[in-house]
């Protein structure tokens, strides 16, 4: 079948021809033959370096240990809570958007205390103001045992600058996971900063949705092994040393295809540098931008809050009808917002293998023809 459709949405992005070769190759039994669990050790060890790009991309590993979970990457958010939360936990969730205010949902479906901390949806979190949530706490004398947060809010295409959040956890002795599920592999994340970061395949690495990805830190493992799961499929305990030579067993069946596709994806990006990828991005970001002003158009987030991933732009009601004018009449395929945005909001993706600076003109070109 052939099919010439461009696909600009903020995952699941464009799968390049390599990854989708590698995927219809023959695979071993990922239970029994040693060939599956080398390749899911070679896909771990490219991921360490792409989640250790906060530092120096190219020749950087981090100390985080990595593993890979058959599953979408909304898999990865509630194994952190199933894995790390307890009854009565407290856990501060900061939010900016759908995805974090979803971390607090997670929280208290495992029992914990979910005590959002919100920030404008059209901005970044503030570490001044989780400072100062954490402080209160610790002088009421109920201080949290970690903190949510996500780096890229895909549907209002933001990006926060997690260093000085990162901080403030940090000084209060405070866990944190982060998702950072539309950031990594298309700008750095500070992954050696965060107890456990999440990623998933759909994203800015440009393989088919499926797999969930994880970098643990120690602390996390400590905390994981002394909470009691109530789950097997959301339990991160099993993973830890799963796939190590003298072991070679996963808690369940994994998904062999999606494991050697991701493989090839990140073989891709690490071929490519990291730098280069994420230059790339920023370079991508910065022309559909420069072509959104040209048409009048303004970004949803604030100046300096926008992600090089996916630009947000508002549309005034107009979403739904120019994302269908753009796929009918120019076969460009957008996404709208979500929940109350979704109307008012029309989202490009430049991200992973559509971070393309051809791909984002001849997408706005379009957008361009069907606003006139």
């Amino acid at each position: 079948m052939s099919d010439d459709r461009l696909r600009m949405t903020p995952g699941p992005t464009e799968v390049p021809a390599a990854v989708r070769q590698r995927m219809a190759e023959p695979m071993p039994n990922p239970d029994v033959e040693s060939e599956f669990f080398e390749t899911y050790r070679s896909l771990t060890a490219n991921l360490e370096r792409i989640y250790a790009a906060g530092g120096d991309a190219d020749d950087a590993s981090t100390d985080r240990d990595v593993v890979v979970l058959g599953g979408e990457g909304i898999l990865g958010l509630e194994a952190a809570i199933a894995s790390l939360v307890e009854d009565g936990d407290r856990v501060l969730c900061l939010s900016n958007g759908l995805y974090g205010d979803g971390f607090a949902d997670f929280v208290e479906d495992y029992g914990g205390e979910a005590v959002t901390c919100e920030f404008p949806w059209r901005g970044t979190l503030e570490a001044d103001t989780v400072r100062e949530e954490l402080e209160r706490a610790a002088d009421a004398g109920e201080p949290f045992d970690l903190a949510t947060m996500v780096h890229c809010e895909t549907p209002t295409g933001t990006l926060s600058d997690l260093e000085p959040v990162l901080d403030a956890l940090e000084d209060h002795g405070v866990l944190s996971v982060v998702d950072a599920v539309s950031a990594l592999g298309g700008t750095p994340v500070p992954t050696d900063r965060i107890d456990v970061c999440l990623g998933a395949s759909q994203k800015c690495l440009s393989a088919p949705p499926g797999l969930t990805t994880c970098a643990i830190s120690e602390r996390a493992w400590e905390r994981i092994e002394a909470v009691e799961t109530r789950s097997l499929y959301t339990n991160l305990e099993p993973w830890r040393n799963a796939a190590d030579e003298d072991v070679e067993w996963f808690p369940y069946t994994h998904l062999s295809a999606n494991v050697a596709g991701l493989e090839t994806a990140t073989d891709l990006l690490l071929e490519e540098g990291l730098e280069n990828v994420f230059e790339r991005h920023a370079d991508a970001a910065r022309r559909c931008r420069e072509r959104a002003a040209e048409l009048g158009l303004e970004t949803y987030p604030d100046e300096g809050a926008a992600s090089p991933t996916v630009t947000a732009l508002e549309v005034g009601g107009r979403a739904t009808e120019l994302q269908e004018r753009m796929r009918e009449e120019h076969d460009i395929v957008l996404a709208t917002g979500l929940g109350d945005l979704e109307d008012d909001v029309l989202r490009v993706g430049h991200m992973g293998h559509n971070a393309r600076l051809d791909q984002v003109d001849e997408t706005m070109d379009a957008l361009e023809a069907v606003l006139e």
